[in-house]
């Protein structure tokens, strides 16, 4: 037992990749292989990208050792202001996309400010606010849907790459890969540390190519790369940039592993935690505005759980509920499993109440192994 807690500490990645891809063989022998069709699987990215973007704010939340559960309600909020920005008033896209990103940020300031500063714990902030937006969001919307939002904000929700753009952004990403990977090598052979075995970083490029063509091609084979996907990966890319190349990323670990240390040794804490709240807002404005897109409407009840879904991605993605330990890509996994899971029963018209307990045992046992593998480690 204990041989087998440091195998999945240790790969853990490698092991939700690996239940990922159990969960879509399952439910495509179960749809008689409707479940892995490009347009479905097309659909299910999309569908992801929401939990998706929530999840790269809540990740940085949790390891910092906080929590916010106003971000569904947050979600619903800005979405509602983005469409009534939009149908009630015609504002433009690009001023809409800063209005909206403002109001997030200046909301995620506010709730840092109370949890850092006036000492509030963010369990109450967060409470508070997914009582407070939503029902804010009941007000300015007379609990009515807001409808039709524009073309050019729909495109954000439910456009498409053309196949040729797609192309280049594959190739793109896998120049990216191998230029990482000999960056890698030569850092490490400046600084008189053993590489890694060339064949082994052979492999890793050869496989993320693979994944990357198969990745263009599935999509491709539909109606191209969704436009939120696409968003999806910028933002991998810079929070995973934020988490593994900067100070500030390193302070977030810092603050979650041991907050009086951290104080101690002359960084603010308090200012690293109100900033982790402001980039959660703006994530909720971005998960806002392309669920709003995606729905073509501004719905009073948008983003409902929402909050659930991003905190159970992180979990289920390796992120420590003690805080000090997680990344970006384990909580975009995460995000992936819990969508795949919804996206699979839905299809096998399972009974709503089966897909709550589902997702919610699979949360606890995400939850049950990160604590009996640190355990294991002490």
């Amino acid at each position: 037992m204990n041989q087998l807690k440091q195998l999945f500490t240790r790969y853990k990645m490698l092991a939700l990749v690996i239940a990922i891809a159990v969960i879509w063989l399952f439910f495509s022998w179960e749809t008689d292989g409707g479940f892995l069709t490009p347009r479905n699987l097309s659909n299910l990215l999309r569908q992801m990208s929401i939990t998706g973007i929530l999840a790269c704010g809540m990740v940085l939340v949790i390891i910092s050792g906080e929590i916010d559960l106003s971000v569904g309600s947050l979600l619903g909020l800005l979405g509602g202001v983005a469409a009534i920005l939009d149908v009630v008033y015609h504002v433009p896209l690009p001023l809409n996309l800063c209005i909206v990103a403002g109001c997030g940020l200046l909301i995620g300031l506010a709730n840092g400010c109370m949890t850092a500063y006036l000492r509030i714990p963010s369990f109450i902030v967060g409470l508070g606010g997914m009582l407070a937006f939503r029902g804010i969001l009941l007000g300015i919307t007379g609990g009515t849907t807001i409808a039709p939002v524009s073309p050019e904000l729909v495109y954000i929700g439910q456009g498409y790459l053309p196949p040729l753009v797609g192309i280049v952004l594959g190739v793109l990403l896998f120049a990216l890969t191998l230029f990482l990977t000999w960056r890698q090598r030569s850092n490490r052979a400046l600084h008189g540390l053993a590489a890694h075995s060339l064949a082994r970083d052979g492999v890793r490029v050869a496989a993320i190519g693979a994944v990357l063509a198969g990745f263009v091609y599935t999509l491709n084979s539909y109606d191209g790369i969704p436009v939120p996907v696409l968003l999806l990966l910028v933002l991998l890319g810079v929070f995973s940039y934020i988490t593994t190349q900067t100070v500030f990323g390193r302070r977030i670990y810092s603050v979650g592993s041991n907050m009086e240390a951290t104080r101690l040794s002359g960084i603010n804490v308090q200012a690293v935690k109100l900033w982790i709240f402001g980039i959660m807002g703006v994530m909720c404005a971005l998960a806002g505005l392309v669920n709003t897109a995606r729905l073509a409407a501004g719905s009073p009840s948008a983003g409902n759980m929402g909050e659930l879904d991003a905190i159970a991605a992180c979990f289920i993605g390796g992120t420590s509920m003690r805080g000090g330990s997680g990344t970006v890509y384990g909580a975009l996994l995460g995000a992936l499993v819990i969508t795949s899971l919804d996206n699979g029963m839905s299809m096998l018209d399972v009974d709503s109440y089966w897909q709550m307990i589902v997702k919610g045992s699979i949360l606890v046992l995400a939850v049950w192994v990160d604590v009996s593998t640190r355990a294991g480690r002490r």
